[in-house]
């Protein structure tokens, strides 16, 4: 178990051992989670789903457009998520959770999450420019790209040199951001916990625990395309487990001890 103690904050923050079998834990306790509170769960599925239908909307008719979209749902996902993780936290404790609680719970986490929020922004806006350099060197077409022509890519044996660069390059950023938002939202939610430290956190859990993490990283991707599939139309279902089950793998990897407790 390897302990970090923040400069700013006097908890003191443990990293606990996780194994393989975690994530699977995690995804059944969030499935329960999802089964006992039915009404706020369609909610939330209901939004990723709308969500992700703008995003297909939009890739469709304007491709060039996909990352401004995607960057609105990077605004608005994470108090999604955030709504999610409230309600966990009350059953947790014990505690009834209700719809206004989840979506008000941000309120008092706001410096907390607008810097966090502002930090997957740049991220994001570098992978989008980190895209448009690949475009630019490997995407054999005249003119801005479109649906049919990125799809032609992605499909033609002749280019495999655009698709191997593209997942690379979005294989690291999705990395990275997956290693800095995997417990960090949670945290605060928990803990009041500034961005700086949240996002250290989840990257220690990502180093110290890499394989696990990679596994639980894996298992929502595979979970979030077959949910793609068709019409987006499983993240009614997906999109609240997922968000459920991350409260819970925050909770198995991360226990803060406030500061002067035994």
């Amino acid at each position: 178990m390897q302990q970090l103690v923040p400069d700013e904050a006097h908890d003191r923050i443990d990293i606990n051992p996780i194994g393989f079998s975690d994530p699977l834990r995690w995804l059944w306790r969030g499935l329960r989670d999802m089964a006992s509170q039915p009404l706020i769960s369609l909610f939330y599925g209901v939004c990723f789903w709308l969500m992700a239908l703008i995003l297909l909307a939009v890739f469709k008719s304007n491709p060039e457009y996909t990352l401004s979209a995607v960057s609105g749902c990077l605004l608005i996902g994470p108090f999604l998520a955030m709504g999610l993780y409230d309600v966990s936290m009350h059953m947790e404790r014990g505690e009834p959770p209700s719809m206004g609680s989840s979506l008000t719970c941000w309120e008092s986490h706001i410096r907390s999450m607008s810097m966090l929020i502002m930090v997957m922004v740049v991220m994001e806006l570098l992978w989008g420019r980190a895209s448009l350099v690949v475009f630019a060197v490997f995407f054999n077409s005249a003119g801005m790209p479109t649906t049919a022509t990125v799809l032609e890519a992605v499909f033609n044996p002749q280019n495999w040199e655009f698709v191997a660069a593209y997942i690379c390059v979005g294989g690291f950023f999705a990395g990275l951001v997956f290693a800095s938002m995997m417990v960090s939202i949670p945290m605060i939610l928990d803990r009041d916990t500034d961005a700086i430290t949240a996002c250290i956190t989840s990257l220690r859990v990502f180093v110290d625990h890499t394989a696990v993490s990679v596994f639980w990283g894996l298992l929502i991707t595979v979970l979030v395309v077959l949910a793609m599939l068709p019409s987006a139309a499983g993240l009614l279902v997906v999109g609240p487990w997922l968000g459920f089950a991350s409260w819970h793998a925050y909770r198995a990897a991360v226990r803060v001890t406030a500061a002067g407790a035994s």
